[in-house]
């Protein structure tokens, strides 16, 4: 629940609702007889004639493009882009399964548990005991990590 918490901040900002100002007074919503009468009484407007200048709807502006693609970029660092499946002791060598994206020598990989916490860079791939230089979504591929993983670790891209 945390990763979606974060990840809808990242993307759309708080989550908090903002609080709705009212004036004190008379009711807004509230309908008079004297004020139906004055909206019966309004002559119709005609196309193509110019409209009075009267209250505008507050636009929430857009972030602008740059900084949009840079909450995309943290919203995906913020999602696990692989995950662990087996360790082999006696090699010092893990079996990732990509969920999202993809990864490449040279990338470096944040392995993460309950009890993994190591940043590492990826200095060689293996799937089916054949060298590799990329791996994509779905693939299951081997590589030689520093430090002992468990399977269910999860590896995120930095």
């Amino acid at each position: 629940m945390k990763f979606l918490k974060k990840i809808g901040k990242v993307l759309f900002g708080s989550s908090k609702p903002k609080k709705v100002v009212r004036p004190k007074g008379k009711n807004p919503k509230k309908k008079t007889a004297k004020a139906a009468r004055k909206k019966a009484a309004r002559p119709i407007k005609k196309k193509g004639l110019k409209k009075s200048p009267s209250k505008k709807k507050s636009v929430k502006k857009k972030a602008p493009a740059k900084s949009r693609s840079g909450m995309v970029k943290a919203a995906l660092a913020a999602l696990p882009t692989a995950e662990v499946t087996h360790y082999f002791p006696h090699v010092n060598a893990a079996v990732l399964k990509i969920k999202t994206g993809e990864i490449r020598i040279g990338d470096e990989l944040l392995f993460k548990g309950h009890t993994t916490d190591f940043k590492q860079k990826v200095v060689s791939m293996q799937i089916d005991h054949q060298p590799v230089m990329i791996a994509k979504k779905g693939d299951d591929f081997g590589v030689e990590v520093k430090s002992r993983v468990r399977a269910g670790d999860l590896v995120f891209k930095k």
